[in-house]
């Protein structure tokens, strides 16, 4: 216990520490790919639960991030404003943040429930095809929802919650949110995959049938790591949702939840390292080539749709030479970095 105080309160300073840096020392808009980054691991991590040590394979996690922006959004507006009407942006406070975040949590939650008993009966690419269904309905329900601003969404979403000494902080206190839940989104997975719970899911990856005999309930392991994913891809458009100061349900279609399955082939399904590291790339990549396509734009050769073009080629080219993804199942040590050394580098290494 007291090691797990020591961890969250290490992590509370390092984000707080983080946060700092950014707003004294870098620009704006490369703290808005960080934070953009920062939400994209949330979603990779929280959805390798599922995919990764579990083996099913879930296209609906849009869908979950869904609920959880319109859960939280109208929660905060309400709280903070009290009417929904336009005006200047505000900061949450802490209480109401806190509240509009458990909401769009166990709402994200108990949709995963609802959603993934019956879902969950299914395999392989019968379940892609339900969840990603899941997804497109939560969608185009949420478009017909006047209360909820219809196509449009909601806008004039809270700032989120100011700290002390952040007044002056350019960019406010994003960062430190959005990594705080990525800090405890990351050490609660680790120990999961280290724990009882987490053995047994991967038992029902690796041979269902086997695990069952051995008196796992693979039924409902399944909708437990189910509900963990969409639990914290509610949080994640919960944060989306306040970063950005406004929410339209367009913004959750099935190529956001592809982005975030790209994300754990490339970096390797069952490891959180490789979660996070295809994250990171898949995140930046439309960034880097951005200059590209600008360039080729203005040379007379526009090439649309170029990121895509790259991920496709990335895909294949893993799919043929890396099929496990870059890190596989394991997670980043001392070990695995050894064992990337050529055996020639390390024994020079080792001369006197």
């Amino acid at each position: 216990m007291a090691r797990t105080i020591a961890i969250f309160l290490a992590a509370l300073a390092g984000c707080y520490g983080l946060n700092w840096f950014l707003a004294e020392f870098i620009e704006v808009v490369y703290v808005d790919y960080l934070n953009l980054i920062g939400i994209a691991i949330i979603l990779a991590v929280s959805l390798n639960v599922v995919n990764g040590l579990t083996g099913q394979f879930s296209l609906g996690h849009a869908g979950f991030m869904a609920v959880g922006a319109f859960v939280a959004s109208p929660i905060s507006i309400w709280l903070t404003y009290g009417e929904f009407e336009s005006g200047p942006l505000a900061h949450a406070s802490l209480l109401h943040f806190g509240l509009a975040l458990l909401a769009c949590g166990v709402g994200a939650a108990l949709v995963g429930v609802v959603v993934g008993a019956p879902a969950l009966r299914l395999k392989g690419d019968y379940l892609a095809i339900a969840t990603l269904g899941f997804g497109e309905i939560t969608r185009i329900m949420l478009q017909s929802q006047d209360i909820l601003g219809g196509p449009t969404g909601l806008k004039r979403i809270p700032k989120m919650p100011q700290l002390p000494g952040t007044a002056g902080w350019d960019g406010g206190t994003s960062t430190f949110w959005i990594f705080l839940v990525v800090a405890v989104l990351v050490i609660l997975t680790v120990r999961l995959q280290r724990s009882t719970f987490g053995r047994a899911l991967i038992a029902i990856r690796e041979n269902e049938l086997a695990a069952e005999t051995m008196g796992i309930r693979s039924s409902r392991m399944k909708v437990m790591a189910f509900v963990y994913g969409a639990f914290f891809a509610g949080i994640a458009g919960a944060l989306f949702a306040h970063y950005q100061h406004s929410v339209r349900p367009d913004d959750f279609t099935a190529v956001r939840s592809i982005g975030v399955v790209v994300m754990l082939v490339l970096g390797g399904l069952g490891s959180v390292t490789g979660a996070i590291t295809g994250a990171v790339f898949v995140t930046l990549l439309p960034i880097m080539l951005r200059p590209v396509e600008e360039s080729l734009a203005s040379s007379g050769t526009p090439i649309t749709g170029l990121s895509m073009i790259v991920y496709a080629l990335l895909l294949i080219a893993f799919m043929i030479f890396r099929p496990q993804g870059i890190f596989g199942q394991r997670e980043l040590s001392l070990k695995l970095l050894r064992s990337w050394v050529p055996s020639a580098v390390r024994g020079k290494g080792g001369k006197p």
